[in-house]
């Protein structure tokens, strides 16, 4: 069973000093909601705030509609999942899976049922009476996983379970515990740091600067309608190039600059006077400088200065006067050829300068 979280402006503090600055999310069931934002943004505060290891100096956290603020972790009816696993080492896969049931006081038949449920929907058949020192890193985070699940919590958190595995098993795991969610329908909160996780395993993103919400919506959403400087950043605009702009006939009209011819746009409006415009690298394409303007489109004339082949593309660094912008495309092309660095009106994001 899975039960709706509400949290309303809650604050916490770190010797004296203010980490989360009235922080309020209401997480429906079942809803997986990650928590995303760089080191020291708050995200894994708000996360033990919900579980109870962090006192909340103001504000309420209600879990199905009961105030469980400055209720104690082990009666929240959650689980967490930490970022070391927190394994017994002298215990089996099977001990430390029913750790959390034997500690209820559940007769010992039904641990050893509910363990062998938990061990074989996990894919971990076989493995009960192996010691977990001897797993592999994906493995262990299953059976971090599985001691979670076992005690049937109304909501699981997790607090970047996946950043100790490597690459390739980590995109594994990842799908495999949004599948394993989905299926059991529990409500779900994730902090992580990595926008591609973030993206592929939650029903919606809260991003957080500085201790306070800057976005909060669906993936799609949050990817290509940022509303601020910092979070087009963070969802990988962060290219920026700076402008000067007017309305025009319900267009944006970008003067002529050093770099850039004068050209229309269509674009949210009203923009007035110096703006910021971000964009990513794969939204941009590279022609060359001889080309015509392409309708509605910004193009900046530089030249590439560095490239590198990351696989399936090659990415290049283009110099535009003093500055520098990446982008990339699917041909392998001359460092130092002179280039045109041509960004369709929908692959921007404009701010005003007074915001960046």
């Amino acid at each position: 069973m899975s039960a709706r979280l509400e949290i309303e402006r809650v604050e916490a503090a770190y010797s004296g000093t203010r980490v989360l600055k009235g922080v309020s999310l209401d997480v429906a069931p079942g809803e997986f909601v990650a928590l995303l934002g760089s080191s020291g943004c708050g995200k894994t505060t708000l996360l033990r705030c919900v579980s109870g290891f962090v006192p909340v100096a103001g504000g309420a956290v209600r879990m199905g509609g009961r105030d469980i603020t400055h209720a104690p972790p082990d009666k929240r009816e959650m689980a967490m999942v930490f970022q070391s696993y927190a394994l017994w080492p002298h215990m089996t896969v099977a001990q430390n899976v029913g750790y959390g049931l034997r500690l209820r006081g559940v007769a010992r038949a039904a641990i050893a049922e509910r363990v062998a449920a938990t061990l074989a929907m996990l894919k971990l058949d076989g493995l009960g009476e192996r010691n977990v020192t001897q797993l592999s890193g994906g493995q262990r985070q299953r059976v971090a996983l599985g001691r979670a699940l076992a005690i049937d919590p109304q909501i699981l958190l997790l607090d970047e379970p996946l950043s100790n595995l490597d690459a390739r098993i980590r995109e594994d795991v990842r799908h495999e515990i949004k599948a394993l969610q989905r299926r059991l329908g529990i409500t779900t909160i994730h902090v992580t740091h990595d926008r591609e996780e973030a993206m592929v395993m939650a029903d919606r993103i809260v991003i957080l600067d500085a201790g306070q919400i800057a976005q909060a919506g669906p993936p799609e959403e949050v990817y290509n309608r940022p509303v601020s400087p910092f979070v087009a950043s963070f969802m990988g605009a962060n290219n920026v190039v700076r402008l000067d702009a007017a309305m025009s006939g319900g267009r944006v009209r970008i003067a002529a600059g050093p770099h850039n011819r004068e050209t229309d746009l269509t674009a949210a409006g009203p923009l007035e006077g110096p703006v910021v415009a971000h964009f990513r690298s794969e939204a941009a394409r590279l022609g060359v400088i001889d080309e015509d303007a392409v309708d509605n489109a910004l193009a900046l004339d530089g030249r590439i200065v560095q490239a590198a082949y990351p696989g399936g593309f090659w990415r290049y660094a283009v110099a535009v006067g003093d500055r520098q912008f990446l982008v990339d495309d699917a041909r392998k092309l001359d460092v130092g050829l002179p280039a045109r660095i041509v960004l369709p009106a929908d692959a921007l994001h404009f701010f005003s300068a007074s915001e960046a």
